[in-house]
């Protein structure tokens, strides 16, 4: 299917960096809730992520990740999730984060 490229501006994919990781032992897979600053513009958002397997708590944190920011939230249990970060599944299906490959201000959006 080929989509236009205003059908590719509606997704609003920003960058942010994780001021926060903390367990999700709530989850059904595991997870971690990630707190993701994305500058002024929009502010700080909450995610819940299936990133277990490659990232620890404590390396997370000051980690530049892309979300898309303007799904409507999503509630996993007794969680809400603000935005969906984004990765690509590694040869074992377990998600590897997508970042820039040098630092970038947050907010900037994908073009």
């Amino acid at each position: 299917m080929t989509i236009s490229y205003d059908d590719f501006l509606k997704v609003d994919i920003r960058v942010g960096t994780i001021v926060a990781a903390e367990p999700f032992p709530e989850a059904r897979k595991p997870a971690y809730k990630l707190t993701v600053d994305f500058g002024p513009e929009i502010g700080t958002k909450r995610s819940s992520a299936q990133i277990t397997k490659h990232y620890t708590l404590d390396e997370l944190v000051g980690r530049q990740v892309l979300a898309v920011v303007n799904f409507p939230p999503k509630r996993i249990g007794p969680f809400t999730s603000e935005v969906l970060c984004l990765g690509l599944p590694d040869a074992e299906d377990a998600v590897v984060l997508i970042a820039p490959t040098q630092p970038v201000p947050n907010g900037g959006r994908l073009y």
